[in-house]
């Protein structure tokens, strides 16, 4: 039975709300430990290399960012996330490889099958988890574009095995993060919100079930601080050998020279940017429009340097 997913409109109101301090905020509530997190998961990500690179939920930006500084040379990097607003600010940090900026949804990704060699996602994987099939369909939407062999690794909080730190961990997410946070970012339902998505997360084996469910050949999982996060990096079956007898032709243009241009049509192109609502402002879209809606639309590739935005 085909999962029906649409895009959760309240959670894009929170993430707009809450864009300006997200990133502090959340350093601020996890006494700066999300930024070594998301240093060991890039590293973990980055072996294996490949030729274009995903960071899905990129909020604003941070692990797009890290994955920047580790891409080869001659790596892609896209950063794609439902919030425009957050994506935003991630536009004003792009550094290191080559990064495109693209608004759309995890459920539908604007890319033809086989074609990424890594997905990344860090702590956002509790936004998509609307129900344990929900998630699962969406793990398949990301197995669907790696191309075999290709990997996908899962940075997020998880609960500590032992009883008496899952305690200590849970008073600290119901007394710091949601108090604190609704003070520091004025922002009463979005650390509600996220507070409550962390209590009630998997543990780590639950998640990596939910991952082999999906038809994740291999997975691995590294706990973090006790188990308070986890790294979960999983595997596409296959290899690349197998994948070229198989490729279909759009996937032709991600391994040719990867130009500026060919990245855009594929991106605009590729199922006619498949269900995603929403809008950009024109000045970003680059003169690109989506075929099928104005939502999922690409700006320029941003690397190297900063870009400045035209005022509001």
């Amino acid at each position: 039975m085909e999962v029906k997913i649409k895009v959760n409109q309240p959670l894009q109101e929170i993430y707009g709300e809450i864009a300006d301090i997200y990133e502090g905020v959340n350093h601020l509530l996890t006494l700066g430990f999300d930024r070594g997190w998301r240093r060991r998961a890039v590293r973990c990500a980055a072996v294996g290399g490949g030729r274009l690179w995903l960071d899905v939920c990129s909020g604003t930006g941070e692990m797009a960012q890290n994955l920047s500084r580790l891409a080869p040379a001659g790596t892609r990097l896209v950063a794609l996330d439902f919030s425009w607003p957050m994506l935003s600010h991630a536009r004003t940090k792009a550094r290191g490889a080559p990064t495109f900026f693209t608004l759309g949804e995890v459920a539908h990704l604007p890319f033809p099958d086989n074609c990424l060699d890594l997905i990344t996602i860090s702590f956002a994987t509790r936004n998509i988890n609307l129900s344990p099939e929900i998630l699962t369909a969406t793990f398949r939407e990301f197995l669907r574009v790696l191309k075999p062999s290709g990997r996908f690794m899962n940075l997020e909080t998880s609960q500590p095995r032992n009883s008496f730190v899952r305690g200590l961990f849970h008073l600290y997410v119901a007394l710091v993060v949601r108090r604190l946070g609704r003070r520091l970012s004025g922002s009463s339902s979005g650390y509600s919100y996220l507070a409550a998505s962390m209590r009630d997360f998997y543990a780590a084996w639950e998640l990596a079930a939910i991952l082999r469910a999906a038809g994740f050949a291999s997975v691995s999982v590294k706990r973090l601080l006790f188990g308070a996060a986890a790294i979960h990096l999983a595997l596409k079956a296959g290899s690349s050998s197998s994948a070229g007898s198989s490729r279909s032709p759009s996937e032709g243009v991600f391994r040719s020279k990867f130009t500026s241009g060919a990245m855009t049509r594929v991106l605009t192109q590729a199922a006619a940017c498949r269900g995603f609502q929403g809008s950009m402002p024109p000045w970003l879209q680059g003169g690109v429009s989506c075929p099928a809606r104005e939502g999922g639309q690409v700006g320029a590739p941003v690397g190297g340097a900063r870009r400045s935005f035209p005022p509001s």
